[in-house]
């Protein structure tokens, strides 16, 4: 951390304000060096703090949507508990490993989602509850509940940009921040209060897994990220919205010269330092998997080796024992693959007790080849065949598929199929996503719901 070495205290903000507890938690960078103390609230105040969101009123629209704006500028520009911005860019990129480019560019990502939350919310918003006319009824759009409980992945800081929603829309919310990368959760509510949210209508408590359930439970809804353990456990329920992988994919079909689209296809696998949940981790193709996968991992090998504060960095960086122990896993997992790229190491020691995840290519034989599901926090990408008589099973359960076809009946097919949040067609890369369309449904149609009102008739 750039001018200073003492450990940070992240203090949990509840509805009292800054709350520093014994029960500490030390973040630690990619070299194993502490960074911050971060602390842990109990399960007694986790249940006053969602009291005091349950008896706080609402603020009116006009004041929240300043609000949001506010905290917006201040999370991008201001200097916030000693911070700068700057200070905490160059913290986040070495406590998550991400690099330093990707942390700014989600800093602004994040402004521009505060400022514009109302908005983005509304697109969900049905027709027949904008029409507020007089007379004989109408139809509202209002909330589900009044307290929502979030429990926050630390992969990406732009990740906030979906609960924010939730205020713009008068909820109080809860946030339990990554203990990986709380940096950006506390940052972003301690801006919120600054720029005129309550403490009693957002809240960040940190906890450990056990009190973890005690806020989901204790909200009227909740926003939870995680892996398939967390969809297979909340994915029946009505109140609670899982977010698990994107496996995210390509589609190159045999109607397509792919060298014509090797940018889109290595930056749907690169982008982001392949962190993110919208980096495709699959590629199928039409035809020959062999040459394709070649030339991705011609161009993702060229990628430097640097440490994530570099502004060249485009790879993450882990702890050595962690990468070693991920390196020993994907190699498990990729048994009768063929490596084309990352077949000798993943893992780049830097020499500091930190190190860089090399990309990874791999070539299966099936469309169904179980790897192909297989989500890893860098550039992984599994190439393999696929044929119309494989059908769209092979390319389900995906947040975000790029077709590279001219084929408009299997386009129709693909936008037709549910499983299949967001189809791209073209040269439109997995992981851009504009802001305002929906990134696994619109959060507004979980949050909210039409409710019939029928004025008193005039006098």
């Amino acid at each position: 951390m750039a001018g200073s070495t003492a450990p940070l205290h992240l203090d949990a903000l509840g509805p009292g304000g800054p709350y520093r507890t014994q029960a500490r938690e030390t973040v630690h960078d990619v070299t194993g060096r502490p960074v911050a103390e971060l602390s842990v609230v109990p399960r007694l105040y986790v249940r006053r703090a969602l009291a005091a969101l349950r008896r706080a009123e609402t603020p009116p629209l006009d004041e929240r949507t300043a609000a949001l704006a506010e905290a917006g500028r201040l999370f991008a520009t201001a200097v916030i508990d000693g911070m700068s911005v700057e200070r905490y860019e160059h913290t986040v990129a070495r406590v998550s490993g991400l690099p330093v480019s990707v942390v700014r560019q989600a800093t602004g990502t994040l402004a521009t989602g505060l400022a514009g939350a109302y908005g983005f919310a509304c697109q969900a918003r049905p027709r027949g509850s904008r029409d507020v006319s007089a007379g004989a009824g109408t139809a509202r759009w209002i909330r589900r509940g009044a307290v929502l409980s979030v429990l926050v992945a630390g992969n990406h800081p732009a990740i906030h940009t979906q609960w924010v929603e939730a205020l713009a829309l008068g909820y109080r919310v809860a946030v339990r921040p990554s203990r990986r990368e709380p940096l950006s959760a506390h940052r972003l509510v301690t801006a919120l209060h600054e720029a005129g949210f309550g403490t009693d209508h957002v809240v960040l408590l940190p906890t450990d897994h056990g009190v973890a359930d005690e806020l989901v439970a204790g909200g009227d809804l909740a926003l939870v990220y995680g892996g398939d353990t967390v969809v297979d456990k909340y994915g029946s329920g009505t109140t609670v919205l899982p977010h698990g992988p994107g496996r995210s994919k390509i589609l190159i079909t045999a109607d397509t010269d792919f060298t014509r689209h090797l940018d889109t296809i290595v930056d749907s696998i690169g982008a982001h330092a392949g962190a993110s949940c919208t980096n495709a981790t699959a590629v199928f193709v039409e035809g020959d998997p062999a040459p394709v996968a070649e030339a991705v991992a011609d161009r993702l090998a060229r990628l430097p080796s640097l440490p994530p504060e570099h502004d060249d960095a485009a790879l993450p960086v882990q702890r050595l024992d962690e990468a070693r122990n991920l390196e020993k896993y994907v190699r498990a997992e990729a048994a009768g693959a063929t490596a084309l790229l990352g077949g000798d190491t993943l893992v780049d020691d830097l020499g500091d007790g930190a190190a860089v995840l090399r990309p990874a290519v791999f070539r299966v034989d099936r469309a169904d080849a179980p790897q192909t599901r297989l989500e890893m926090p860098f550039p992984c990408a599994w190439i393999a065949p696929w044929s119309r008589a494989d059908g769209l099973g092979p390319l389900r359960d995906t947040l975000v598929l790029t077709a590279l076809t001219s084929d408009h009946r299997l386009v129709s097919r693909l936008l037709d199929e549910p499983t299949i949040r967001n189809l791209h067609v073209g040269d439109h890369p997995t992981h851009v996503l504009t802001p305002g369309l929906p990134h696994d449904g619109y959060f507004g149609e979980f949050l909210m719901r039409g409710k019939t009102f029928t004025p008193p008739p005039a006098p």
